[in-house]
């Protein structure tokens, strides 16, 4: 696709409003009935149907028809981004899986071999469930709330804990598989409120999901609204996750209550709040759509910003071109360059994960193709246990070849910016997997993380 047919139009896109589109998704149930599957082999279909019994699977049809090059299949990257893959599974879970579909075992016997597997994959990390739950003055968990780093508490809107299609890496994979005990979630916005009254330190407001974006403004409304009180004063920024401007960039445009919801954001904006999207992004081909473009402008009208963020995979971006273009064109459409992540440790990871050795070269090849504006892209950058750690490079020092790596974030905020150095390993794809350098037993902040879990398994402030 040549670059040009990636730019914005230039007309004046609020005067023609494109008309609605019927919302239309199709699930696990409903792999058969995708027209454009029926090109595919039968037995990968049946594939799908494994995988998607471990996995969850969702994809709604404006991805199917306007982001998918079919003729690309099964290479495309928004397909493998969207359609389950047998290498999503390791090969016993595959085997073990569909054996019970080919004997065609109840119901309830396929849901509990799925419980099985998925309690094999994860499908909490980095201490999401047993460091990250706050408690309130009472000594209670506030269930739907992560209170992390000092700055910033994440909320996941019960209304939320979807979202317009699945990203087949999805690393928050087991809020969308029925299971209650695996699931983050709260509809208390008096509680999320009374939290953000007593924790004065936190600037920062991180609604997430699933996607609040899948919510009705009405919801969303009762959630934000209130922040415009003046014993709220301190919550500086409001930060919405969403992969909604990819997937479906007609909640910002042609929606019921697209107005309204565009209208709360202006209003957030003008009472002094600093309004992020926070989008994900991992290809450039989800900036090609028209739709996609009035989403962004209509969006950045309101005065809130859009910053993107996004894994490296394979299958998907693992080259430094995708990645340049992706940075070049939401530059030129306004969007901030935010985050690379590297692939968390859970769920599908095996399939998609690249080494940290390639993921820096990857990154540092991309960053080197786009101009200033766009090398505000922090990465390669792992959301890890004690913090957000970057890999800021490879050197040799006093003759040890070594990773340079540095927080960007950590539990205890005394770690930021403290470079510190792991032995090389060109196949290592998590800070798990590195051990330290010269000769140290243990890395700087091990210790003081591994404190944090002897508190009755929970972080204390």
């Amino acid at each position: 696709m040549p670059e040009s047919a990636i730019m914005p139009r230039q007309d004046n896109a609020q005067d023609f409003p494109l008309k609605p589109r019927r919302f239309k998704v199709f699930t696990q149930r409903d792999l058969d009935r995708i027209p454009q599957l029926q090109q595919l082999p039968e037995s990968v279909r049946f594939e799908m149907k494994v995988v998607s019994s471990v996995l969850p699977f969702r994809v709604n049809e404006y991805v199917i028809d306007e982001l998918i090059d079919w003729s690309r299949v099964p290479h495309d990257p928004i397909y493998q981004l969207t359609f389950p893959q047998r290498g999503m599974l390791k090969a016993e879970h595959y085997e073990r899986m569909a054996q019970a579909l080919r004997d065609d075992r109840d119901k309830k016997a396929v849901n509990e071999l799925a419980q099985e597997l998925r309690a094999e994959l994860n499908p909490h990390p980095a201490g999401q469930m047993e460091l990250n739950m706050p408690q309130d003055s009472h000594g209670n968990r506030l269930d739907g709330l992560q209170h992390k780093y000092r700055e910033t508490v994440l909320f996941f809107p019960s209304q939320g804990q979807t979202c317009h299609s699945y990203c087949t890496f999805c690393f928050r994979w087991a809020q969308f598989v029925g299971d209650k005990s695996l699931r983050i979630a709260s509809s208390e916005a008096a509680g999320l409120h009374d939290y953000l009254k007593h924790h004065p330190e936190v600037t920062d407001l991180l609604m997430t999901g699933g996607d609040p974006m899948v919510m009705k403004t009405k919801h969303l409304r009762a959630y934000l609204e209130p922040l415009l009180q003046p014993e709220f004063d301190h919550i500086q920024t409001v930060r919405i996750g969403t992969k909604a401007l990819t997937f479906w960039p007609h909640r910002f445009v042609s929606d019921a209550d697209a107005d309204e919801l565009l209208d709360l954001l202006e209003r957030l904006v003008k009472a002094g709040k600093h309004v992020a999207v926070m989008a994900h992004y991992n290809h450039w081909r989800e900036l090609t759509t028209e739709v996609a473009f009035d989403a962004i402008r209509r969006i950045r009208a309101t005065g809130a910003q859009i910053r993107s963020q996004g894994p490296l995979l394979a299958h998907i971006n693992d080259n430094a071109d995708d990645w340049a273009r992706l940075w070049k064109t939401q530059v030129k459409l306004g969007i901030i360059p935010y985050y690379m992540f590297v692939e968390r440790d859970t769920g599908a990871k095996a399939y998609f994960e690249v080494p940290l050795a390639k993921a820096w070269t990857i990154y540092r090849d991309a960053i080197q193709q786009v101009s200033g504006l766009g090398r505000t892209a922090r990465g390669p950058s792992m959301s890890a246990g004690p913090g957000k750690v970057e890999v800021q490079g490879v050197t040799e020092i006093h003759g040890e070849k070594v990773f340079v790596l540095r927080f960007v974030q950590g539990r205890n905020p005394d770690w930021v910016q403290r470079p510190f150095f792991a032995k090389y390993d060109e196949h290592a794809t998590w800070l798990g997997a590195l051990k330290p350098a010269f000769g140290d037993d243990r890395f700087f902040f091990e210790d003081e993380f591994q404190s944090l879990q002897l508190v009755n398994g929970v972080a204390i402030r």
